[in-house]
């Protein structure tokens, strides 16, 4: 499993899931390239731990699938891990998302994203 196309998914849910302070949706105006430097090496390393942690659980799953429920999950989001039909292995791996804490994606005043 790739953590770089695993990142690159969860920061997409990231955008894709969060809004500015107007209420519009970040992933209308920013894409991953509009993420700071700082928060894509946070997410690569968190995305990256939680691969080589649950590697044998998430095999079988595409990065794609893995990045954006790790996102929609870690943050208590209406879907995840645990409504792809997984059973059981879908339950561990919402516990194992929500030992990450949750994460806000935000604009800063450079007009970069940031995650808190």
């Amino acid at each position: 499993m790739n953590p770089q196309t695993v990142t690159k998914h969860y920061l997409i849910a990231a955008l894709w899931s969060s809004t500015d302070e107007h209420g519009e949706p970040l992933d209308a105006v920013y894409t991953v390239d509009d993420i700071a430097p700082e928060a894509q090496a946070k997410a690569l390393e968190d995305c990256t731990d939680f691969i080589e942690a649950h590697a044998r659980q998430l095999s079988g799953l595409s990065a794609e699938q893995i990045g954006h429920d790790f996102w929609l999950t870690r943050n208590h989001h209406g879907a995840g891990f645990w409504d792809r039909g997984l059973g059981d292995l879908g339950q561990a791996l919402t516990i194992a998302a929500h030992v990450y804490g949750g994460c806000d994606a935000y604009v800063g005043d450079d007009g970069l994203i940031y995650l808190s």
